[in-house]
């Protein structure tokens, strides 16, 4: 919201954030900026397909050409992914392929690297394994802990989530197998 208010996403309009959990921070913060939102109880549907069956419906109504991920633990089932492929981006604090799933700066750390890093990535059926648009590495320093890598990393999310959605506003992203061509602008 920041960087549409600066004018750096001045193609982008957000819609409508969804929420998973009905605490969620997110909600709050989208609303003093204006957003609609909505909380949508997984556990009132029979099965994750039915709960993205119902997400897609509820995205559809509203003309929504992208969907980013932000803090979302679940993995994004067919229902949805076939409705808006590859228009669902997600964020991840790794360098992927490396380091999928939970905690990954805990991985990073415990298997020793020396660059650790952020991707955004299209979102697909597996988990993490979307195609990737964008990355930025975060050196490793000796006395890190899991939190204080995590805080670097957080500071690069936040640029290069930006970054992809204004590519995808742009339209300046082309899909060619797994690899995602960024077209001069």
């Amino acid at each position: 919201m920041e960087h549409i208010q600066s004018g750096y996403l001045s193609n982008v309009r957000p819609t409508l954030l969804i929420s998973d959990k009905e605490t969620a921070p997110a909600l709050r913060i989208a609303q003093n900026y204006g957003l609609e939102t909505l909380f949508i109880d997984p556990k009132a549907f029979l099965d994750p397909d039915t709960y993205d069956s119902y997400l897609a419906d509820e995205i559809q109504k509203k003309h929504i050409d992208l969907i980013a991920l932000a803090g979302y633990m679940r993995i994004v089932r067919k229902p949805l992914i076939d409705r808006f492929q590859n228009r669902i981006i997600n964020i991840h604090p790794a360098l992927l392929p490396a380091f999928p799933g939970l905690h990954a700066q805990r991985q990073a750390l415990e298997y020793g690297v020396r660059i650790a890093g952020c991707t955004v990535h299209f979102v697909d059926e597996g988990m993490d394994t979307g195609p990737i648009i964008i990355q930025a590495i975060v050196p490793v320093l000796q006395v890190d802990t899991e939190e204080t890598l995590s805080e670097r990393i957080l500071k690069e999310e936040h640029r290069i989530y930006s970054e992809a959605i204004k590519l995808f506003s742009d339209n300046r992203l082309e899909l060619k197998g797994r690899r995602v061509i960024i077209k001069h602008g």
